[in-house]
């Protein structure tokens, strides 16, 4: 049975680490038009900022180019560096009729080809493609287009786009652990004693014990129970008060979250952790449609935690082994975080694959698992658009 097309979205960085852009990708192009449309048309894509570009494949489909829709001057159509013979001169002519009426246009450029010439809005260059270009060819490609850096697979990659004039970058770095081992910090560490806490269904008093010996956690507490989500009606008087105002299941999705905030800043979101609150809400989103299904106690809550600790070993520089053993977490989380087993693991590993761009993998994984292509779409905008407008200090909610 041939694998169906599905579409991947994956967001780009600018200079400040925050999401400034997003791209779609299809594994199969020509069959991925309808998909195409469900983008451009669906009102998920009202939720995200107006200022950011979507840069989407051109597909050499009869009824190409697709109307912007909802997406109008946001959306840029992304040509390919090598297309094949058969469809080079209804790409030619889809680019024309673009240009003609106004909208954004980018080139996918390959190391196998002469670099493109004239005025396109982006170009997209692979990391180890740029760094392959003297670096006065890249400012002169900087001076006329907006570079876009992708597969950026390290750190220093990612450094070296910055400094070399690509403007927008993809994430893949994201994904790897630092070199060198960082000094635990005390935060962390009490906000997973914490979560330890929550899971095994702790009382109170065991809460503010912990918030009391750390006064960042307990500020960042105060700030949450002080924001508008909560309403209050008279003022707090205690640490228990505030834990029993907003709840457990609230209390423990902005823990699992505030465990990826900056340390120095606690409450500003920062690319690894809009990727794991990401991760979390598109889990929490497909977990009901899992063939088969995950055999665990509330589904939702446990697919969000598999993806919200998705990213731990990277954060914390550790095996996900070693973490797991200090949250008393249930089988199903465990296996799906530490062997991609059972059905929340396969559904971690496809977004993984997605995320390296091994997109065929990824859309293999999702169709055994029961996964429509629509369904998948809308998860992800719905999971990249909550994201992006994340604020932990104001977080009181999974939704």
């Amino acid at each position: 049975m041939p694998t169906p097309a599905f579409l991947f979205i994956h967001p780009l960085l600018g200079a400040d680490d925050s999401w400034s852009g997003y791209r779609a990708e299809l594994n199969a192009a020509p069959a991925g038009d309808a998909l195409l449309r469900q983008l451009v048309e669906s009102p998920l894509t009202d939720d995200f900022d107006s200022r950011h570009p979507w840069l989407l494949p051109a597909i050499a489909a009869p009824h190409s180019p697709y109307p912007p829709g909802r997406l109008d001057r946001r959306a840029v159509t992304v040509f390919p560096a090598n297309p094949v013979a058969a469809d080079a001169t209804a790409l030619a002519a889809q680019s024309a009729a673009l240009r003609q009426g106004g909208y954004g246009v980018a080139q996918l450029t390959a190391a196998n080809t002469p670099l493109p010439t004239g005025v396109w809005r982006y170009l997209l260059l692979t990391a180890s493609h740029a760094r392959s270009l003297p670096p006065f060819t890249l400012r002169g490609l900087a001076a006329r287009n907006t570079l876009v850096a992708t597969d950026v697979h390290t750190h220093a990659e990612r450094q070296w786009c910055l400094q070399n004039a690509c403007s927008l970058s993809t994430g893949e770095y994201l994904l790897t652990r630092g070199t060198a081992a960082s000094q635990a910090d005390i935060t962390r560490l009490k906000l997973l004693e914490l979560l330890a806490l929550i899971a095994q269904d702790a009382d109170t008093a065991a809460l503010e014990h912990v918030f009391r010996q750390e006064s960042k956690l307990s500020y960042g507490l105060l700030r949450l129970v002080n924001s508008a989500a909560m309403a209050l009606s008279r003022p707090i008087t205690s640490f228990a008060q505030a834990i029993n105002l907003i709840g457990r299941r609230p209390l423990q999705r902005w823990l699992q979250l505030l465990v990826y905030a900056d340390p120095n800043n606690g409450h500003r979101p920062n690319p690894l952790l809009q990727k794991a609150a990401a991760r979390g809400h598109l889990l929490e989103a497909l977990a009901l449609q899992l063939q088969p299904a995950p055999v665990v106690e509330n589904p939702g809550d446990a697919a969000f935690m598999v993806g919200a600790f998705s990213l731990l070993d990277v954060l914390l520089n550790m095996p996900m082994a070693e973490i797991m053993r200090q949250l008393p977490l249930a089988e199903e989380i465990v296996t799906a975080l530490t062997g991609h087993s059972g059905p929340l693991g396969s559904l971690l590993q496809a977004v993984h694959a997605a995320e390296t761009r091994a997109l065929e993998t990824s859309a293999t994984r999702l169709q055994e698992l029961g996964i429509a292509p629509e369904r998948y779409l809308d998860a992800q905008l719905a999971a990249l658009g909550w994201a992006a407008r994340i604020h932990l200090v104001d977080y009181s909610s999974g939704n």
